[in-house]
């Protein structure tokens, strides 16, 4: 079946907001980050890759901060606590 989605361009930016896309073998979520807002620490049960669609993040993780910018992508590892915070409003996508 083929379907159109909004859901990217209609998730706003208010503080922290989170959509999954799809379920399956890999995850698909969509999150938003209005500035100097955060997501907080948490871990990953699969190796994950992060995509920004929009904006700039620092991406924390094993005291190291990643700054990553939009058209940018980032791979991580399953069961690694972090957490993100947006440096301007910024949308990624989570594929895990």
């Amino acid at each position: 079946m083929y379907q159109i989605n909004n859901t990217i361009g209609n998730q706003g930016f208010n503080k922290l907001q989170v959509s999954k896309l799809n379920t399956g073998p890999a995850e698909t979520l969509l999150i938003s980050l209005e500035n100097g807002a955060t997501f907080p620490e948490h871990i990953s049960a699969r190796d994950a890759q992060l995509i920004v669609l929009e904006g700039e993040i620092n991406f924390h993780i094993n005291s190291e901060v990643f700054t990553i910018k939009k058209h940018q992508d980032f791979k991580f590892p399953k069961e690694i606590p972090h957490w993100v915070k947006a440096v301007e409003n910024s949308k990624f996508l989570i594929i895990r």
